[in-house]
């Protein structure tokens, strides 16, 4: 589930900025401090039992730990993400932010000035400079500084942090069980079983934590699987549907259409369209997103600083 293994240019230990287009991303969980950006798209957002929406132009901040899942609303949602290890953060006391969205904390010429700074950190980040390791630890430190200082917070004691890493353990085992196990029938009770747990238990731990039920969560797996199946376009139709783990073509084919508005044949045109302009490494198992090399990433900072922070702009 570290997600930081997906990303080609990483080059400074603890720290992280790249760009995502995101269709959607299946529910993660990483130690990094995440600040992201939506730049085109607003994003739908669910962390736990909460859900809301980031719109084109805000921001919003994620706790190291806090399992959280992106959908795309109207269309693709591309963001920049700035990502803090608390290895470059030395006697940081663990903590989460009670108030993700820094559009409530703070004012317009505030967030202006932040994200002159996540620009500006970016631009130094993939243009690779004369010390621009220490200029850009250095910025997203006071970038998370003045974020945390603003926003609200809550420092975990002890017992919450033990509670919170059994929490995140169990949720990581939940995942690899599905993912190991979607293309076979498959069954809560198995899962419950391997933990100790009863059934209500687990039930009532899946929505909390995912804020859907053990088989929405299947289904939603097996349908990102046949996304990127037809995407590939190697195989026929019914193929995709048993590999997938669905056993009946009719209902795949009825289910498909209800959750994503068009039939698996209008899907595979579509898909394979978009297949051919992304890279064939550029999307994980279950999510559906594209990641951008440096020459790309540089392109795509100009772009939206014309758009967003056009001051700043090199002329």
């Amino acid at each position: 589930m570290n997600e930081l293994e997906i990303i080609r240019h990483r080059q400074i230990e603890g720290l992280s900025l790249f760009f995502d287009t995101v269709d959607y991303r299946t529910s993660h969980i990483h130690p990094e401090w995440e600040l992201i950006w939506a730049l085109d798209q607003p994003l739908s957002v669910t962390c736990g039992q909460n859900q809301w929406s980031i719109e084109q132009g805000q921001l919003a901040l994620f706790s190291p730990n806090e399992p959280h899942e992106f959908h795309k609303l109207d269309g693709s949602c591309t963001f920049l993400c700035l990502q803090v290890s608390a290895s470059v953060l030395p006697g940081m006391p663990r903590m989460t932010v009670d108030g993700s969205r820094p559009q409530a904390w703070f004012s317009e010429r505030e967030l202006r000035e932040l994200k002159r700074c996540v620009a500006a950190t970016m631009a130094a980040y993939l243009r690779q400079e004369g010390y621009y390791g220490l200029y850009c630890v250095g910025q997203s430190c006071l970038i998370l500084h003045r974020l945390l200082s603003r926003l609200p917070t809550h420092v975990l004691t002890p017992e919450e942090i033990v509670s919170m890493d059994k929490r995140n353990a169990r949720l990581k085992r939940l995942i690899r069980f599905v993912d190991e196990n979607y293309m076979h029938k498959i069954r809560l009770a198995d899962f419950a079983a391997a933990e100790g747990c009863s059934m209500s238990y687990l039930s009532r731990f899946i929505k909390n934590a995912m804020n859907q039920s053990f088989q929405s969560y299947v289904a939603s797996v097996r349908f990102r699987c046949a996304c990127r199946l037809m995407a590939e376009g190697n195989m026929g139709m019914l193929d995709v549907c048993m590999e997938s783990g669905f056993s009946d073509y009719r209902y795949f084919s009825r289910a498909f259409r209800q959750a994503y508005g068009m039939t698996p044949e209008e899907y595979s045109r579509q898909a394979r369209q978009i297949r051919q302009e992304a890279p064939a490494d550029s999307r994980s198992l279950h999510s559906v997103e594209q990641f951008y090399s440096r020459e790309e990433s540089l392109n795509l900072l100009q772009l939206y600083l014309r758009e967003f922070l056009p001051e700043i702009v090199e002329k």
